[in-house]
């Protein structure tokens, strides 16, 4: 009763005025069907281009929000039966070549002159879609969620083509209908278009966007005014099957090879322009890059992101209900060491206000060490409320089929269920100034625990000068996520911060100031636990380089024993309490060079009256369009009393990139990680033979370093085609 009285109390908090009207409402892009038809080929000769509408007189968001854009930017957009098309015409502020990083999909977006659509088909400034292309011709596309991120894991079918000019680049684009979802009869989109030109270091847009703020801030865009409703798409079904053939050997445990050969499929079925049936069978994963591994010092499972295809669309209904440490769905959680049998989602807009998602996956059992067959399913819904706000609903079930525990004590025990229900309030005023979250859960297993609940709330304020924010975390003890990521249990958090921003005339520096936060953590008993207590001043220069440099003081009582190296299995004892005071520094340069680099520094106090120093960096050579060379470097020195003494920890990680073409791609990617004693390599080529159509082959090696020798080693070849049928 006092958790939901607290909810209550929030809810209360974050209801400040959120009505208002469309910030850019008046910027407005008459779109008007070509009558003749649009070749894509980098080149605005088409009859059908000059009949459409510019939009011109982009608005500098960076470094300054107070002028026109000196680049300048005209776009052009109209449609057929079949496609959307685009034509961004990005003409040069200065003489010299563009600056890429390669042609790799989904650049780093800071690291590349660029050129971005963002689309809201429901205009609600919540939800939508990204494409784009840096000025060699790469593409960029991804979903669009929380008001302005991207997750460019999504991958769909659209062509482009980017012709450069000697005093411009052209960037052209025809998006299928069958690609975006979008609500029959809705007739006025949500419409922005980024320009990142590196050379001038401006980044601009089409409608005024404040600098605090991403250009993907669906809270500024325009609107894309339709002639006549969008084409209806008609039937909509895709299937797309995959082939693999495969060869491994576990050297460590001199196992015989193992060959594999597997075929799967994935379906998406459009049930209605805006709402998608995703389905799959037997799918493979062993395409997905490999994780950036770190040196782990915390006392706390790592998280590490989502990277699988299936999981992605639409996955912020799922991914992002709580918080970065309280999340009750965490999908990466389904299919672990296990395979997964079969699996759908239903997800997508049910109209402007409402959204749904439903997933259901079946993993199949594995007998040496018992573990079930079980079942996976997770169905949200979100009700847009006020301006930019929502209200969503979570309900996550983990159950294991037909299963009894083993009266072998060696083996393990699985839980015969885990359900968790959630309620939040999500928080975006129409001007994004202010956002916020309100959460409670509550998880329910076969033995019933007390204090299984969890309430948060945070509250956000962003100014051009000052930001403010607050966040509150209170976590039971015996609530559970076994499909979540929940790291930490049985605390209460307090978390305020605030930063301040001052903007020099006439200066090589754009803006500075300071962040000072703080984080307690107390028990229920409102006795503290942890602190960091934490200042920093941050500077940011004409150039787009930035550095800070910060100071800390920490407090900690173990509540559990911990090894502070996490490698040699002796501990520091339940209840000692440990204080330490650090300082550090953080560089990046300018992204407008051939060479960027960046770094990263701290010292001072660790447990047990301990030093630690660190020192990392980040370099990058590019021999642009086609090569990107890379190496992230990681150094720890801990020095502790016995029985740990000084301990040294590397890890290393040269990254190659080379892009042939915009469809031909080779990545080798090396992980030196002294912690965990090995050496990780792996390369991947792939072939984008038609869109969204690809051929992979993918070896990776991981070896003891010394003496150096095989661990195990894997070749895997993987055939995936694209149909619409």
């Amino acid at each position: 009763m006092k958790a939901l009285q607290l909810l209550l109390v929030n809810l209360l908090l974050l209801s400040i005025p959120l009505f208002g009207q469309k910030k850019n409402a008046d910027y407005r892009l008459q779109l008007k069907k070509s009558n003749t038809a649009i070749i894509v080929d980098g080149s605005i000769n088409d009859v059908g281009w000059e009949q459409a509408q510019v939009a011109k007189d982009f608005h500098m968001i960076l470094p300054m929000d107070t002028s026109l854009a000196k680049v300048k930017t005209e776009v052009r957009m109209t449609y057929d039966d079949n496609f959307l098309y685009l034509i961004a015409v990005c003409y040069h502020s200065e003489p010299g070549p563009y600056i890429v990083e390669s042609l790799r999909r989904d650049f780093s977006f800071g690291k590349n002159d660029n050129f971005l659509l963002f689309m809201d088909p429901f205009d609600d400034q919540t939800n939508g879609f990204s494409f784009g292309a840096n000025a060699a011709g790469a593409q960029w596309d991804g979903l669009m969620y929380d008001g302005g991120s991207v997750d460019l894991s999504w991958d769909n079918k659209w062509t482009s083509e980017v012709k450069n000019y000697e005093d411009r680049w052209v960037f052209e684009a025809a998006i299928p209908f069958k690609t975006i979802r979008y609500k029959k009869g809705i007739t006025e989109w949500g419409i922005n278009f980024s320009r990142l030109d590196l050379k001038a270091g401006e980044k601009s847009s089409w409608t005024p966007v404040p600098r605090q703020f991403p250009s993907a801030s669906l809270a500024y865009t325009g609107t894309l005014v339709w002639d006549q409703p969008p084409p209806t798409v008609g039937g909509n079904v895709s299937i797309i099957p995959y082939a693999l053939g495969g060869v491994s050997r576990d050297f460590n445990n001199d196992l015989d090879t193992d060959y594999r050969g597997e075929v799967g499929v994935d379906a998406k079925v459009a049930i209605t322009s805006s709402l998608n049936l995703d389905l799959t069978v037997n799918p493979d994963f062993s395409q997905v890059e490999v994780d950036q591994q770190v040196t782990n010092l915390d006392r706390f499972e790592l998280f590490f992101p989502e990277r699988r295809q299936f999981f992605l669309e639409n996955g912020d209904l799922f991914a992002n209900f709580g918080y970065q440490n309280i999340r009750p769905f965490f999908s990466r959680r389904i299919g672990l060491g296990v395979p997964i049998r079969f699996g759908a989602r239903l997800s997508g807009k049910v109209n402007k206000n409402w959204r749904i998602g439903v997933m259901n996956m079946q993993t199949g059992k594995v007998e040496e060490t018992g573990l079930p067959a079980q079942n996976f399913a997770v169905a949200a819904v979100q009700r847009r409320v006020f301006a930019r706000s929502n209200i969503g609903l979570i309900v996550v079930d983990k159950e294991s089929l037909n299963y009894t525990p083993s009266d072998d004590p060696q083996m393990p025990e699985y839980s015969q269920y885990n359900r968790n229900i959630g309620l939040e309030y999500n928080l975006a005023s129409s001007n994004n100034l202010w956002t916020g979250k309100a959460l409670y859960l509550r998880s329910f297993s076969p033995e019933e625990r007390e204090n299984n609940v969890v309430h948060a709330a945070n509250l956000n304020y962003e100014s051009r000068k000052l930001s403010l924010r607050w966040q509150h975390e209170y976590v039971g003890e015996g609530y559970t996520a076994e499909v979540g990521y929940v790291p930490r249990r049985n605390y209460i958090k307090l978390n305020p911060e605030a930063e301040y921003r001052f903007f020099p005339d006439n200066s090589s520096v754009v803006s500075h100031g300071p962040t000072i936060s703080s984080t307690y953590f107390f028990n229920h008993a409102f006795e503290q636990t942890d602190n960091e207590s934490y200042l920093a001043y941050n500077v940011v220069f004409q150039n787009r380089s930035n550095m800070s440099a910060w100071v800390a003081h920490n407090y900690v009582q173990l509540l559990q024993a911990f090894d502070p190296t996490n490698s040699s299995g002796d501990t520091l004892a339940t209840f000692s309490e440990h204080h330490w005071n650090a300082w550090g520094t953080e560089y990046e340069s300018t992204p407008n060079s051939l060479f960027t680099y960046s770094f990263s520094t701290r010292y001072g106090g660790y447990f047990a009256d301990g030093k630690r120093l660190n020192l990392t960096t980040e370099m990058g050579y590019r021999f642009q369009p086609y090569v990107s060379i890379s190496l992230r470097a990681s150094y720890n020195n801990i020095l502790l009393p016995e029985p740990w003494n000084r301990n040294e920890f590397w890890l290393l990680g040269p990254r190659l990139d080379v892009t042939m073409t915009n469809k031909l791609f080779f990545t080798a990617f090396m992980q030196y990680n002294q912690q965990l004693d090995n050496i990780n390599l792996n390369t991947r080529l792939q072939w984008r033979y038609q869109p969204a159509s690809d051929l992979f082959i993918v070896y990776t090696d991981n070896y003891f370093p010394e003496p150096f020798g095989v661990r195990n080693r894997a070749l895997v070849l993987k055939f995936t085609y694209w149909w619409n049928v």
